[in-house]
Order: structure tokens, then C-alpha cells, then sequence
């Protein structure tokens, strides 16, 4: 499977998530199970572990695909179709010997909301690195003014998880309509195929100091949404915290124990509680952002806006 598949099986998966579907076929769930593996083997698929599973509800699907390319490190898809609500978390890391942004879109539907993150997240912060910030974000800021209009930001972001998004990040909640389903769809696929161009575009880096700068940066993200990544609840509900954490660690943000050895408490030590462990809560600061911290040139106001 190429990247043109990938794609237009991805397109798919969103575009039929938008729409109703028919009820789904109940297999039984079996506590001690395993991933399913798919029948079909694609020469680049990765972590064939993973494939398909049955939540313990006896209702709800689970659906993962993940491979490689030469300039990706991984790309990977987990869509979940149940009764009650659907989801698609979709994401693609370059290798590092490549700068690129980490293409990131969650997709949460009901019958009644949608929450949506999308967003090419950077790999490098934008505010100190204004070389990064113009070399990728500056061309896209009109794309990311046109969807932010049209889908408005969605409340409160904590101090914490901003620093992971960049100034045309897709932030909203907003009630099933049509209409917004299209345009959200329309959004989806722009910002994808923005991404595949600087993939496209992206050279190769032959130093070995900014290829252990890129890898740094791409093991504290992983490392980051492993731990604090909010979707670990509804996981944990589908499948129990043993699957959760195994699929949190080692499918959806693969590369944790691979590109490096520091732990969560080494970047980020103000989580660290007198035993030893991690502070279950998703801010320390206790700060946020009720509304979009970046002015239309891409620049951070968030020091004026957070309360």
C-alpha cells in the first residue's frame, strides 16, 4: 500500500464517520485476547500486531493500519465505530532525519457533538524557532485562517498541551450538521494533502547534530501524549487499562522506547509527585486558553489571552 491508497482509504474512513452508518456486526469479546491480525499482508504494513478488535461492550470496533515510507517513520490510523460514538486518530511521523511538522487529526463523533483536533503539530517550538516557523507554517497560514473562521476554536487548552500545536491548529467542538461535516472534511483533506507537499519537498538532513535534535524533539512529543493523550479514558472504558496503556504506548505513539531513553518525569519534572510517580492531572499551571492564542501572521498573544 502507498501513500495514494493510504490516503484514499483514509478519506473514506472520515467521510463515511460523517454520515450514518448501519449498526455494526456483535463478535464476542474475549478478556484475555489478543489483537486480531488482518489476513492480508502488505509488504510495508508495520506492527501487525495490531489489526482489529472487539471492545468488551460485544459492540464497539476497534480498526488499526499502520507502514512506513522513506521520508515516514510511521504512519498509522485507529478508528473506533460504535453505537454511541465513532472515532478516527489519525497521525504520521517523519523520520529523523527529516524536520517535518507530525501530521496530527482526532476526530470524536456522537450523534449529537463533534470535537476535532487538526493540526500539524510542530516538531520544533515556533515561538523560539522563528527559522522553523517560517520555514513551514508561514505558506500555510492562509489555509489555516480559511478553516478557522469557518470552524471557531473549541474553549480551553491548557498552557501545557499548547505548546505542542501550531498557529493553524483546527481546535473545535461543534453540533452534527451537514454542513459543518463538509466543511470539516474539506479541512481534513487540505491539510493533508499541505502535508504530503512539504513531505514531498522535504531533503534529507546530513547532520548528525540536527538528526539527534529531531529525534530529541519527536521522543518528548511521543512521550508527552503517551502519558497525557485524552483519549486514554475512552480506551481504557473500551478495552481495560492493560490494552489501553499497551495500545497508547506502542501503536498509536510508537517510538518511545526506540528514539530514546528519557523518561516523562526527565522532560517534563514538574509532573513529579514525592513517591516517584507521575500527577494524573493534565496541567500543573492550571492555565489555559478559552480562545485562539495566535494573531493571523501566526504570532503568539497567548501571554495576553491566558486566564
Amino acid at each position: 500500500m502507498d501513500c495514494c491508497s493510504f490516503s484514499s482509504s483514509l478519506s473514506l474512513s472520515l467521510s463515511l464517520m460523517l454520515k450514518p452508518r448501519p449498526p455494526l456486526m456483535t463478535i464476542n469479546y474475549n478478556g484475555n485476547s489478543q489483537w486480531s491480525k488482518r489476513k492480508k499482508k502488505r509488504h510495508c504494513l508495520l506492527q501487525e500486531k495490531y489489526g482489529s478488535m472487539i471492545a468488551m461492550d460485544e459492540q464497539t470496533r476497534l480498526e488499526m493500519l499502520s507502514f512506513e515510507t522513506p521520508k515516514i517513520r510511521l504512519l498509522r490510523s485507529m478508528s473506533i465505530e460504535g453505537e454511541a460514538m465513532q472515532v478516527l486518530d489519525f497521525a504520521a511521523f517523519p523520520k529523523p532525519e527529516f524536520d517535518l511538522p507530525i501530521f496530527c487529526g482526532n476526530f470524536f463523533t456522537t450523534a449529537n457533538m463533534n470535537i476535532v483536533v487538526l493540526d500539524l503539530n510542530p516538531l520544533h517550538d515556533v515561538t523560539s524557532r522563528r527559522d522553523y516557523k517560517e520555514k513551514y507554517y508561514d505558506c500555510l497560514l492562509p489555509l489555516g485562517l480559511k478553516y478557522t473562521e469557518l470552524l471557531p476554536w473549541g474553549g480551553k487548552l491548557t498552557s501545557e498541551s499548547i505548546k505542542f500545536f501550531s498557529p493553524i491548529v483546527i481546535w473545535t467542538k461543534f453540533s452534527s450538521s451537514n454542513s459543518k461535516h463538509e466543511v470539516l472534511y474539506s479541512a481534513f483533506m487540505e491539510y493533508y494533502k499541505a502535508w504530503l507537499e512539504l513531505m514531498e519537498q522535504a531533503v534529507e538532513d546530513t547532520d548528525p547534530s540536527q538528526i539527534t535534535c529531531n529525534l530529541e524533539a519527536q521522543h518528548r512529543y511521543l512521550t508527552w501524549r503517551a502519558e497525557k493523550d485524552p483519549g486514554h479514558g475512552v480506551l481504557k472504558r473500551l478495552i481495560g487499562e492493560k490494552l489501553a496503556k499497551d495500545l497508547l504506548r506502542n501503536f498509536l505513539f510508537s517510538g518511545i522506547d526506540e528514539l530514546g531513553s528519557k523518561t516523562f518525569l526527565d522532560y517534563f519534572p514538574e509532573y513529579g509527585i514525592e513517591d516517584g510517580t507521575i500527577n494524573e492531572k493534565r496541567s500543573i499551571i492550571g492555565k489555559g486558553f478559552e480562545n485562539r492564542p495566535w494573531d493571523k501572521n501566526g504570532e503568539f498573544i497567548g501571554n495576553d489571552l491566558r486566564n
